[in-house]
């Protein structure tokens, strides 16, 4: 379809979009402020908390490709309906979990639903909005999703603070039921008609047994009790299962077996493969400081759940006000600068995170790192979605949005995983405030680094032309191995996804 922001449907699918996406966005937010609480009521330890967050974000990031797949084929709008039911009956068991044991398998059946929504929202995006809307498309939708992030530390603090941590799940109810209902009502369907060969089930698995075996072994490696032959076991699996599974998706990509989970042909695209790389060395950073920064904020400095949340709120607003503006900006003079510039400012803002300490002043110690992070966050964010999504054909809007996706969970996962332990954040560390607060300082100072690398590449390898009209749609009948961003459309040509006949796939509500 051709819809416009200046239409109510156009404005409706954005909003079923951004309610979507934003779900996943709140509960990973909120789970982070309601980790000392949870840590307190099940008596676990530093790693249980970081399975806490990282059985999410194992599932999501080993199954995130499949998901896309999945919608590129039986329908974006079809999956991603699916996977917000999926993960609203997720949350309700991790409401109701008895032990840190049924609270980390419940969060793995989250982000089972994850996966299948979250390539959804962008590929709805990428093939239901005109050429001309979709980087502002991408731009509200990369702003107001933010917000979600941002609000659900400040929402999740009052959430806590007045019923308990297990609303920060429950709360999901009533949020999936509304993005039900707009989707059916106004999300036209749309999904990639080409021939098909069934559906790559064991590079689904080998992904995820690679990301659980390097994962347990990071996690777990210097926890007291835990076998050494156990952690390096898995780690010998866990980086077989990756090498596996690079073999198959090369063996599927040339055309053996089922459609590969991931076609390596859209690698072809040197933009598409910079981008990515950019994208896992930004959200390995920006994973350290969300899993840290509000259990510093409760720990070290003394703040209350709902304080530690209200403190984030710049970044909800400075969010809201400019990502979009940013997306725009990309669009006139190329994503390059809006990116470098914010993964600048996003380090600074990580490392002013370093005067937060005990009785840490909220307006001269908190409120500057947010703002400079905000700020940082809105300037990158829209233009490196919309660049990455622009590097792609179009009919392959779910599976590039799936491995720009899986990209960005997996870097966060493998950071959460690997780096608490790195700086002596094991065992019972979140009760001793001195010992916390030393981890935090080096896991900032180091997350920081990563941004800056990413701003130095981002500089060297994004090109200025990405967001370009006439580079941002390949021809309907290159099939998946294709050089991504080949010849264009013309101008005003329908950028539905072709059907065999030539017919658009775009479906009515």
């Amino acid at each position: 379809m051709n819809l416009r922001l200046s239409e109510a449907r156009g404005r409706w699918v954005l909003a079923a979009t951004v309610l979507g996406s934003s779900l996943a966005m709140l509960d990973a937010t909120i789970v982070n402020v309601a980790l000392p609480r949870i840590g307190a009521d099940f008596h676990a330890s530093v790693a249980g908390l970081q399975w806490t967050v990282n059985a999410y974000t194992l599932t999501l990031a080993g199954l995130i490709l499949l998901g896309g797949s999945l919608g590129d084929r039986y329908g974006r709008r079809k999956v991603f309906s699916i996977g917000v039911a999926w993960f609203a009956v997720a949350s309700a068991l991790c409401g109701l979990a008895p032990n840190v044991g049924v609270l980390v398998a419940a969060r793995a059946l989250q982000g089972v639903g994850g996966a299948l929504l979250a390539p959804g929202s962008l590929a709805i995006i990428q093939a239901s909005f005109s050429q001309e809307d979709r980087p502002r498309a991408v731009g509200a939708w990369s702003g107001l999703g933010g917000v979600a992030g941002a609000v659900g530390p400040f929402l999740g603090g009052w959430l806590i603070a007045a019923a308990g941590w297990r609303w920060a799940f429950l709360l999901n109810l009533p949020l999936a039921a509304a993005v039900l209902l707009v989707a059916a009502r106004h999300v036209p369907e749309s999904r990639d008609e080409t021939e098909h060969h069934g559906f790559d089930v064991l590079g689904a698995a080998l992904a995820a047994l690679a990301l659980a075996g390097v994962t347990y072994a990071l996690t777990e490696a210097p926890e007291k009790g835990v076998s050494p032959a156990a952690v390096a076991l898995a780690a010998v699996v866990g980086v077989a299962a990756g090498a596996a599974f690079v073999v198959v998706e090369r063996r599927r990509s040339a055309g053996r077996g089922p459609d590969a989970m991931l076609p390596l042909g859209i690698f072809r695209s040197r933009q598409f493969t910079a981008v990515n790389v950019v994208t896992f060395i930004m959200y390995g950073g920006m994973g350290v400081q969300f899993f840290l920064l509000v259990v510093e904020l409760q720990v070290v400095a003394g703040y209350s759940p709902m304080i530690a949340g209200t403190a984030l709120l710049p970044v909800t607003v400075l969010m809201l006000l400019l990502s979009s503006r940013a997306g725009a900006l990309a669009q006139r003079v190329g994503p390059r600068a809006p990116m470098t510039v914010g993964l600048v400012l996003a380090a600074a803002g990580m490392l002013l995170t370093l005067r937060i300490g005990p009785h840490a002043s909220y307006v001269t110690d908190v409120l500057p790192a947010a703002v400079v992070f905000g700020l940082g966050l809105s300037a990158a964010v829209a233009p490196l979605t919309a660049t990455v999504l622009a590097s792609a054909d179009v009919r392959h809007a779910g599976v590039a949005s799936g491995v720009n996706n899986a990209v960005a969970r997996a870097a966060g996962l493998l950071a959460v995983a690997g780096v608490p332990p790195a700086v002596g954040l094991i065992g019972n560390a979140y009760a001793d405030p001195r010992v916390f607060d030393h981890g935090f300082h080096t896991a900032m100072t180091f997350a920081a680094a990563l941004l800056a690398v990413g701003a130095v590449l981002t500089l060297v390898t994004v090109r200025n032309d990405a967001l370009r009209a006439d580079r941002a749609t390949a021809r309907p009948e290159c099939d998946v191995n294709c050089p991504v961003g080949a010849p264009p459309l013309e101008p005003g040509t329908p950028t539905t996804t072709p059907g065999p006949t030539g017919t658009a796939a775009t479906e009515p509500a």
